[in-house]
């Protein structure tokens, strides 16, 4: 069975919350993170995105960059100013955007139950994104952003979660980007009768974090070396999780655009399509059900339908996989997604709009609008053992870094 354990969070207090508080750091680039930094001395992006503090052109992996997120994570402490929490207790933390809403709770979960596939992957991760974190983990000894995991729904649970909302929240804000984020603490019972619920749900899954969980591991292993007798119950033995039950959590479609059409011409293009595939000459560029994939070329919309494969894993019935097989590779040339640069990918959370505009500007040749994938799928592919394709999922709302803090 998975565990979730209480902790001491360090964190802000609800009069600072949304001014410290960021989005995750991987999913801004280091323009961007200083953009939205700018004019807020607490932005916990002077922590996670440390080189927007350094000279332009600065390398995000140049030593200098971790000894100043150090010197900033150790000024905020004093000017948020963030305190610990007197005893360990767990959260409940709630998303809302859009009209959708989420409720997890957040803790921290089992490094060794990650290593036991308790807490089960669905993605492989990059070496380099790695070492980033890890080098961030062990110079803060912190982790300072969350790892999002799901789970198969728990009555118990859910009715635990919703007692706890009728009490005032610690933090109650809504984020520039329009994301309301609620949280609230738990007393020393409602912790102790929620983390024992969690000792009924089998397994864990990471929905978003892949790269945060991974560095964790790692950061556990350096810090462990240079204790000569662990004792087993360290906080590097844990990482920090807020966990969502699985019938809460919204998957977007993460779409395709490519640069050209393989020495085709649009028109040669469409014809070779139609040989493929019931190309239909009009289609919403969002697909209505799975299968289905939208084309936009030339200023329109097309539609077509994917062959549906006749057996094998969970893996070849995914809309991803069958478009790299039957068009990325199979009529574009295009051989590995991971590394090939006439492909790039574009977040369902820009909308259908960015497509047209990568496309309209000249820039991409053809967009492929997809269909999501579902929170059945990634955890039965998760089951299997299986790896999904490279930008098969993207997650919203997102959880914000800097507002529960796990030191190590």
């Amino acid at each position: 069975m998975a565990t979730l354990k209480p902790f001491r969070a360090l964190r802000p207090s609800g009069e600072t919350a949304a001014a410290v508080s960021a989005v995750p750091y991987d999913v801004v680039s280091t323009a961007e993170a200083r953009a939205l930094a700018s004019g807020n001395s607490l932005s916990f992006l002077h922590v996670s995105r440390a080189e927007i503090d350094l000279p332009d052109g600065t390398d995000p992996y140049a030593d200098s960059v971790y000894a100043r997120a150090a010197a900033n994570f150790e000024k905020l402490k004093r000017e948020a100013p963030l305190t610990r929490e007197e005893a360990p207790c767990l959260y409940v933390y709630r998303l809302r955007m859009d009209g959708h809403e989420q409720t997890g709770v957040a803790g921290c979960s089992s490094l060794e139950e990650y290593d036991q596939d308790i807490v089960r992957k669905h993605e492989r991760t990059r070496k380099d994104k790695e070492d980033d974190r890890t080098r961030h983990m062990v110079t803060l000894k912190a982790q300072t952003g969350p790892v999002f995991l799901t789970y198969r729904n728990l009555p118990e649970i859910d009715r635990l979660v919703e007692a706890a909302k009728r009490d005032r929240p610690i933090f109650d804000f809504t984020a520039p980007d329009g994301v309301a984020h609620t949280v609230w603490r738990l007393d020393a019972e409602p912790t102790r009768r929620v983390a024992g619920a969690f000792e009924s749900v089998p397994l864990f899954y990471i929905a978003d974090g892949h790269h945060r969980a991974a560095s964790a591991a790692r950061a556990r292993d350096q810090l462990r070396s240079s204790h000569p007798r662990p004792a087993g119950s360290e906080d590097y033995n844990r990482f920090l999780t807020v966990l969502f039950p699985a019938s809460q959590v919204r998957i977007l479609p993460y779409n395709r655009v490519v640069k050209d059409l393989g020495n085709r011409s649009p028109a040669q293009f469409l014809e070779e399509m139609r040989r493929r595939f019931r190309l239909r000459d009009s289609a919403p560029a969002a697909p209505a059900r799975k299968g289905d994939v939208s084309l936009y070329l030339g200023g329109r919309w097309y539609g077509f339908e994917l062959p549906r494969a006749a057996s094998g894993s969970s893996i070849e019935t995914l809309d991803a996989h069958l478009l790299e097989r039957h068009v990325l590779d199979g009529l574009l040339g295009i051989k590995d997604i991971r590394t090939d640069k006439r492909i790039d990918f574009v977040g369902g959370i820009r909308g259908t709009k960015e497509l047209e505009k990568l496309v309209d500007s000249g820039s991409f040749a053809a967009a492929f609008s997809m269909y999501p994938v579902s929170v059945d799928e990634l955890m039965k592919i998760s089951d299997e053992g299986q790896i999904m394709p490279p930008k098969s999922t993207w997650f919203e709302p997102k959880l914000r870094d800097g507002l529960l803090i796990h030191e190590i």
